[in-house]
């Protein structure tokens, strides 16, 4: 069962990701068209085609490897020139199949149905088009995920009670006789209490009461509880012991704080509406602080690949890591519900890598093909200025060597990902 379960995981996010690709493409095409520009293509994939069927002008499609998408657009740069002269040379060479292959694109149809005499803002809107639809993606998972689902957190009711404290680097587990009481058994604490206040101020949860008694180490404080319908106050005096806790931004630190030796229950709490954009905002920012951080973490993985080291789960991991984990998730013996809310999260966060790191401004990704649209008006806006003749759009197959070495980069950076996932795996709870 664990092994389909985990083949079940890994399809979940393979038709998610499909999902998530064309939907991203789709943001690209409903505005080309709706601009009049002609799309020859539109493909969910990369490598041999598995179907396709034509309608109207366009193919659609389906290829094997679902790591990408397209759709080509007709005259995404202007036309060759008539007098340009073919030039040796490697570089040269690149420049001028891309020329030829642009034409091509461009042949038979006529040069206001070209991507590249369209208005700045509608190239601008046809290539953020996709981004665009990756964010809405995201921030629906994340808002299923919050607002419909709900959030496991933990409440002021007890779940259990410690009946000993457990000395201090050792690795006993169990209480002995002559274990000092726990200082909530101490208090007569008991499972299905549920904590009002605690040293005179109301608690809403567990971490608020929590922090509480980390505070006050030695220190007798009153603790009102619910039980039976009735309030009982407690008397504790948490122990002074080296606990791990998360602080006020959110980071586990590990410090000697007051300790009393009980846990909560938890329980899932439906959000605001406003927590799914929210979240996808958080994650945006988090993707954005690990790509301008990009080589280092690269280089950190392929150290880690090659020394056996453990790998930083909050680093960058490739379609195979998000499988893996996904199986894994989706083999554990947690709720169904649990492993749902897992796979949507991960489905989230993939569409938010995808937004983010195609507004990169280098070819071919689609923020290259907007900032060069945004050079083109700047031209534009300079020569209204000084009252010259318009420029002609920018002819970007000159970028081809440099895009060429952007595409190299990212194959090789696939490439070490894909290693790294499948030799030295993100462990779950690592």
């Amino acid at each position: 069962m664990e092994i389909i379960a985990f083949i079940l995981g890994v399809l979940v996010i393979v038709l998610g990701l499909g999902l998530s690709i064309g939907l991203h493409e789709i943001g690209h095409l409903v505005p080309a068209k709706r601009f009049g520009v002609r799309v020859g293509q539109y493909m969910i994939g990369m490598g041999p085609t598995v179907w396709s069927r034509r309608v109207g002008e366009t193919e659609y499609g389906i290829k094997w490897l679902p790591i990408g998408g397209y759709i080509s657009m007709a005259g995404m740069y202007p036309r060759s020139a008539s007098d340009d002269a073919p030039r040796s040379g490697l570089f040269a060479t690149l420049v001028q199949d891309a020329r030829a292959a642009n034409d091509e694109s461009l042949d038979g149809t006529d040069d206001s149905r070209a991507f590249f005499s369209l208005p700045t803002w509608k190239r601008v809107i046809i290539m953020l088009g996709g981004p665009a639809m990756n964010l809405i993606l995201a921030i629906v998972m994340f808002s299923i995920l919050a607002t419909g689902i709900g959030i496991t957190q933990s409440t002021t009711t007890v779940a259990s009670v410690s009946e000993c404290v457990l000395p201090a680097g050792t690795t006993q587990t169990e209480c002995r006789a002559d274990d000092p009481a726990s200082p909530a058994a101490a208090a007569g604490l008991e499972p299905g209490d549920t904590i009002l206040s605690v040293d005179g101020t109301p608690v809403e949860s567990f971490e608020e009461a929590s922090a509480i008694v980390r505070a006050h180490p030695g220190d007798e404080i009153a603790v009102v509880v619910e039980r039976d319908g009735a309030e009982h106050t407690l008397r504790l005096t948490p122990v002074l012991a080296e606990n791990s806790y998360l602080d006020a931004d959110g980071e586990r630190v590990v410090g000697e704080v007051g300790f009393a030796g009980f846990s909560p229950t938890s329980e899932r709490v439906r959000q605001p509406i406003w927590s799914g954009p929210q979240t996808a905002l958080e994650n945006t920012q988090a993707v954005v602080g690990i790509v301008a951080q990009l080589p280092a973490r690269l280089w950190d993985t392929a150290v880690d690949l090659f020394t056996g080291q453990e790998r930083d789960p909050n680093g960058p991991i490739s379609v195979i890591g998000v499988g893996r984990i996904a199986g894994e998730v989706a083999a554990t013996e947690a709720p169904i519900l649990d492993r749902v809310s897992v796979m949507i999260a991960l489905l989230g966060s993939i569409n938010i890598a995808l937004f983010v790191f195609n507004l990169i401004p280098l070819l071919p990704l689609d923020g290259g093909h907007v900032a060069v649209a945004l050079w083109d008006a700047l031209k534009r806006g300079w020569a209204r200025l000084f009252r010259r003749p318009p420029p002609k759009p920018t002819d970007a197959t000159r970028l081809v060597p440099l895009t060429l070495v952007v595409v190299v980069l990212l194959v090789g950076m696939g490439a070490l990902l894909f290693a790294a996932d499948i030799f030295n795996p993100v462990r779950l709870g690592g």
